[in-house]
């Protein structure tokens, strides 16, 4: 699959996280070069410089990949450190202590951080962006996402779908699969719980072999 740069990139904006550290202690550890995460992971190697030099702040479809490609759960490149699988789990997460990201378009806050292995990934997330010439092309990804307004208001782009209003108190659930995309209206940023389902890195690598098909054999590293 050809690498294309993340919608953040299009207008990159410094990352405010500690995923640039993360991120680079990760590849270390497993002895690799930025052509090689880059390789794994299906994104460009200057993509993979900036992040790790905290130039540019990646959405939640970039950091699933980086995960994947580094063989790590996506809450460890919030700065998380979740415990073990065991039979009796439980998380919690006081108001406003959760790992925190932001990217150009939304603000997020992991939510039982302290559990590895979930099969959703639980976030409350504030939504800054206001148009949907912000992102490009929509992002998509494998999975399922359900979305609860806390407050303001919340319009949901999904392909396929006309643009969905939603106030506090409103909910939706969609495929993660269609290009999909939050935005604020009125001056209130929107504020909600944002709920993705788990994705495997079997999905990640169905999706980029679908996406290599889509876009032709000139599209694949070594074709």
């Amino acid at each position: 699959m050809k690498p294309v740069p993340p919608s953040s990139e299009r207008g990159e904006q410094p990352s405010s996280s500690n995923l640039p550290a993360i991120l680079r202690r990760h590849r270390r550890d497993a002895d690799l070069t930025l052509k090689e995460v880059a390789d794994r992971c299906g994104l460009a190697v200057s993509t993979i410089s900036k992040l790790e030099n905290g130039k540019l702040s990646p959405g939640y479809e970039t950091i699933v990949q980086l995960a994947h490609g580094l063989g790590v759960d996506v809450a460890e490149l919030f700065g998380s450190h979740p415990s073990s699988a065991t039979s009796a789990r439980r998380g919690v997460t006081r108001r406003g202590q959760g790992p925190r990201h932001s990217s150009l378009h939304y603000d997020y806050e992991l939510q039982a951080h302290d559990v590895a292995n979930k099969h959703f990934l639980p976030l409350v997330a504030t939504i800054r962006a206001r148009s949907t010439r912000e992102f490009g092309q929509l992002p998509a990804h494998q999975g399922e996402e359900f979305i609860y307004v806390v407050s303001g208001t919340l319009e949901v782009h999904t392909q396929h779908y006309e643009p969905l209003v939603l106030s506090a108190g409103d909910s939706v659930y969609f495929d993660s699969t269609m290009g999909h995309a939050c935005l604020s209206v009125g001056e209130e940023d929107a504020r909600i719980v944002w709920v993705c389902s788990r994705i495997t890195a079997e999905q990640v690598s169905a999706q980029d072999l679908a996406e290599s098909r889509r876009l032709g054999p000139e599209s694949v590293p070594g074709a």
